[in-house]
């Protein structure tokens, strides 16, 4: 199906009887919430499709089902009637009970209990601001940093600017690294830290985990090589095979002390030569939403600030 014209603006009437037929599942349920009649909507719809120049739905026996480009319209019809019906109970609310809201990034590659530690100040914050958090990979998260998605991105790399937005770095904290393990399987290590590492099995973060690179780095000017026996991307998985005394791992000594209390382990050795540090990622060099700067204040108090970088 070809465009009729140059669209320019979306009929989002048009859009809301699409949305509405996708999630009743039938023209007739459709017809029935929105009270208009089934000719009606299949007007509407076929509007919507011209003006798109793509089909939303293909005829499957006596039913109809979404085509792959109606697919991809209903995930964004869905975000923004969800929106909008969010913009409408707030404005019923008090201005003093509406609650304020942080979308939050954290790269994958980012250890859970620092995370969680980075994020403490929000859930401590009053008034409340409700917080929804969202994992993937740096470029993505940026990506969607870009496009407003996300108000904040937390990630243990700075961010390069792109998408025609610039960038930037606040750091919120810098930290060492410790190395663990089950105390039956640290009495069998033998000599003093760090020598007493090399040939041992260990267990590392993949290769696009910050941690690695820095862990790499260090054992080659140590002139160590444990024997990597697994490598996950997943700290909380590395922290689980550890806890089965599978090999020692290596963790932002700001987390040690919690998955020392969680999972048993001992220490066996740490260094502030290898330095992991943290950012708070924001389309903006000044901050203004209450959230984040309660995260940069926090950091301010642990003394560990530094001026925002592009």
């Amino acid at each position: 199906m070809e465009s009729t014209s140059d669209l320019e603006f979306l009929n989002y009437h048009h859009l809301r009887y699409f949305w509405t037929v996708a999630k009743e599942g039938s023209l007739r349920q459709a017809a029935e919430k929105l009270r208009v009649s089934q000719p009606s909507i299949c007007t509407q719809i076929q509007l919507l499709e011209s003006a798109l120049g793509e089909d939303l739905f293909r005829r499957s026996g006596r039913s109809s089902v979404l085509t792959e480009f109606g697919q991809l319209v209903l995930g964004y019809a869905e975000e923004i009637f969800t929106l909008g019906g969010e913009v409408l109970r707030a404005a019923k609310q008090a201005p003093t009970t509406r609650s304020l809201r942080l979308q939050a990034g954290l790269v994958d590659s980012l250890p859970k209990l620092v995370g969680f530690d980075l994020l403490r100040p929000i859930l401590e914050h009053r008034p409340h601001i409700r917080l929804a958090c969202h994992e993937g990979k740096l470029a993505d998260l940026t990506a969607q940093l870009a496009t407003h998605r996300l108000d904040v991105v937390l990630t243990d790399e700075p961010a390069s600017s792109g998408h025609g937005v610039r960038l930037f770095n606040h750091p919120v904290g810098t930290t060492g690294i410790t190395f663990l393990a089950m105390p039956d399987f640290a009495r069998t290590l033998t000599g003093r830290f760090p020598r007493n590492l090399h040939g041992v099995a260990a267990i590392f973060p993949t290769q696009n985990c910050n941690v690695r690179r820095e862990l790499e780095k260090w054992f080659r000017a140590e002139g160590i090589e444990p024997r990597i026996v697994a490598e996950f991307e997943d700290g909380a998985l590395a922290k689980i095979a550890a806890s089965e005394s599978c090999g020692f791992v290596a963790i932002p000594t700001s987390a040690a002390a919690e998955a020392i209390e969680r999972y048993g382990f001992v220490s066996i050795g740490s260094s502030r030569a290898m330095e992991v540090r943290f950012y708070a990622v924001t389309a903006e060099r000044r901050l203004t939403h209450p959230a984040i700067i309660a995260i940069t204040e926090s950091a301010i108090s642990k003394g560990k600030k530094r001026p925002a970088t592009k």
